[in-house]
């Protein structure tokens, strides 16, 4: 087996250890010499199978105490890059239902203004609700440009509308302008989400262009607070 393969497979075997609570949240793991042993390889290859279960959100690595079982029931989604509800689920591996609440056309002063359209730019939007272990936590609410994407199905917009895009469509997804806020939940939230104890939700707001800078949708995603955490990766750079 190669040391790739190796370390994959380690990985693989220490997330099904700390999904099925054979190491809860807060517990320490082994150290790198404790698992070198346990899965007689080197403390490299140990060392990379901890490199990815940090990278996915798994463990946090304290420096001095070692390697510590964080929440899994809180998803990382990335602020930086653009990444796909459909392939966020597919990365982190969790169980999830998408449910189209609501699909056509609208044509809202706000919207055209948002999309920076004219009164005869048609304007589709799409509002999925994402439950995840049976609890609906995530509302997405987005918004395209139909000369730029045609109205899309219920089945397509159920899975992967980037997939289609990219896939079917044949464009490329340049980059987004992202904004991140914290908000009273609405009455649309109380009644599509499980926010039971809840009274606010975090909003990130996005406009998402093309790869020749053309702007085709704007999207508003809703989450409930308690399951998500953020992240980015930032370098600092001396003046």
């Amino acid at each position: 087996m190669t040391v790739r393969k190796k370390y994959l497979k380690i990985y693989h075997e220490l997330v099904k250890k700390i999904q099925t609570n054979v190491w809860p949240k807060s517990t320490l793991l082994p150290s790198e010499n404790e698992l070198a042993q346990m899965y007689q390889t080197s403390r490299e290859t140990i060392r990379k199978a901890l490199n990815l279960l940090a990278h996915h959100g798994y463990i946090q690595k304290i420096r001095g105490k070692g390697s510590v079982v964080i929440d899994i029931h809180k998803f990382s989604f990335p602020v930086s890059g653009i990444v796909s509800y459909h392939e966020l689920a597919g990365r982190l591996g969790f169980s999830s239902n998408t449910i189209v609440e609501n699909l056509g056309y609208t044509n809202g002063e706000d919207i055209q203004e948002t999309l920076d359209v004219s009164n005869e730019d048609k304007i589709w939007h799409v509002t999925r609700i994402r439950e995840i272990s049976g609890e609906k936590i995530i509302l997405d609410k987005d918004y395209f440009i139909e000369s730029k994407v045609p109205l899309l199905s219920e089945d397509i917009c159920k899975h992967s509308i980037y997939q289609h895009i990219e896939d079917e469509l044949g464009m490329v997804i340049g980059f987004a302008q992202k904004e991140i806020v914290v908000e009273e939940a609405t009455e649309e939230d109380k009644a599509l989400l499980d926010l039971v104890g809840f009274s606010s939700v975090v909003v990130i707001r996005s406009h998402v262009y093309l790869e020749d800078t053309s702007l085709f949708q704007y999207t508003e995603s809703r989450h409930r607070p308690d399951k998500f955490r953020f992240v980015d990766f930032a370098r600092r750079v001396k003046s």
